[in-house]
């Protein structure tokens, strides 16, 4: 891919997306989220993810706006919930206390620790050992009568910062699927290749769950190469090439992003693939012109 798609002209059926938010840490940013649910909750999205901070440091705040998104508006909230800085026991009583607000649906992550990613996991003492020990966790814990979440997982199309080699990798997510999960979500990348390959890995090693493409939403280059560097996605050069120049024009670069994006879903819907989640950084527009660019119309929401 080397060209910008400037208008969507669909073929295929308006795709299934899902938007990921991060928990507001300052009262500003509490209203640019509830702003961007508000806008965002037309798009009708299958589900809408919160995150966690590195070792949980957003724990509360996680669990304040789900139960207020579950409770107070229309969409479907995910819980990201960690094995970090927690026992088995807390994790759990965190489980429950997401059924008992509405909520159906996890994100059940390894988590990084409380240094970022990069930094040495370690095991809390009488915690859980990983996602998959956390998934078999929740499945096996009774939460409620009848009580059954559905577990959404990450995955590494492009090796992880821990990764140890393809076979090791897919036979991890494979794990992860007999533990309980329901689907996986990957981490963000750039060319459509990147995506396909690894599909074709997963379901050569048994891995027969959905696996939902994760679209990054990030306009700020630098910020992205940061971000990509972490958690080493290749940045290609014709992505820097694109954004070269447009440091001071953000308006540019926001309809570079959204063009991006869409170019990435179209090539992926050509080869059958119709779910997308998009790591929005709370950022309504982005998303709302992305989602459109797709075809994708809002829809009236019910009182």
């Amino acid at each position: 891919m080397n060209t910008l798609s400037v208008a969507a002209q669909q073929a295929s059926p308006a795709p299934n997306v899902s938007f990921e938010f991060f928990p507001p840490k300052t009262d500003k940013m509490e209203a640019k989220l509830w702003e961007s649910v508000a806008r965002l909750s037309p798009m009708a999205p299958k589900f809408v993810s919160v995150t966690y901070g590195a070792g949980g440091s957003t724990r509360d705040r996680t669990q304040k706006t789900v139960a207020k998104i579950a409770q107070d508006t229309p969409l479907a909230p995910a819980a990201h919930l960690t094995c970090v800085g927690a026992t088995k026991e807390e994790v759990l009583q965190v489980a429950t206390d997401f059924w008992k607000a509405g909520v159906r649906h996890l994100v059940a992550l390894r988590g990084d620790p409380p240094e970022g990613m990069g930094a040495r996991f370690e095991q809390h003492p009488g915690g859980f050992r990983d996602s998959v020990d956390l998934i078999q966790g929740i499945r096996d814990y009774d939460i409620a009568p009848g009580a059954r979440f559905e577990i959404s997982v990450s995955c590494y199309p492009e090796p992880h910062p821990d990764s140890q080699g393809w076979d090791q990798d897919i036979a991890f997510l494979k794990a992860k699927q007999d533990a309980g999960a329901d689907r996986a979500i990957t981490q963000f990348f750039f060319e459509p290749d990147v995506y396909l390959n690894f599909l074709e890995r997963a379901r050569a090693g048994g891995v027969t769950m959905p696996i939902v493409p994760g679209i990054m939403l990030q306009p700020n280059f630098n910020g992205l190469a940061r971000m990509a560097k972490v958690v080493q996605a290749s940045v290609p050069q014709w992505l820097h090439d694109v954004y070269e120049g447009t440091e001071d024009d953000p308006e540019a670069r926001e309809l570079i992003t959204a063009n991006v994006a869409t170019e990435l879903c179209q090539k992926l819907s050509e080869q059958g693939v119709n779910d997308f989640h998009f790591y929005t950084l709370n950022r309504a527009s982005l998303a709302i012109s992305t989602c459109r660019l797709l075809g994708l119309k809002p829809k009236a929401i019910s009182a």
